[in-house]
């Protein structure tokens, strides 16, 4: 008696998956930012020695885009010099940089909705990122 395995075939194309993972990314921080808003929150912050700064929509969209792209370029990069171990060695950058994109918040002066509207941003597009961006070898 012989058995055949099916193996399931994926109708997502990498390119495909990791482009809505960036806009993913970018619509989770444009929908933070208007969610903060209509919350009546204040997006003023004031970095010490510098002038108040509001963070409107536009910088959030385009700050998050840059983040996420530049993310897929660092696993794409990793994917052709380290092989299997790209998507090891890129979530533990992820975390790092992640972890690190709070240093600059805990700094600035900014209401507690601020805060934390800009504090799940700074979550949200890692998330979307680490969901899509890997290649699903499994």
């Amino acid at each position: 008696m012989s058995s055949t395995t099916v193996q399931p075939v994926s109708t997502t194309s990498p390119l495909r998956r990791r482009a809505a993972g960036v806009a993913a990314a970018v619509l989770a921080s444009a929908v933070i930012w208007i969610v903060g808003a209509i919350a009546g929150v204040d997006y003023a912050v004031r970095s010490p020695g510098q002038p108040e700064t509001v963070v409107n929509l536009g910088p959030v969209i385009v700050i998050s885009a840059g983040s996420a792209l530049l993310g897929w370029a660092a696993l794409a990069l990793l994917e052709r010099v380290a092989g299997r171990r790209a998507t090891g060695i890129w979530f533990a950058l992820a975390v790092v940089v992640t972890l690190l994109s709070f240093v600059p918040l805990l700094q600035v002066d900014a209401t507690g909705g601020a805060k934390v509207a800009l504090g799940v941003m700074h979550l949200a597009v890692p998330a979307a990122l680490v969901a899509l961006l890997p290649k699903r070898d499994h």
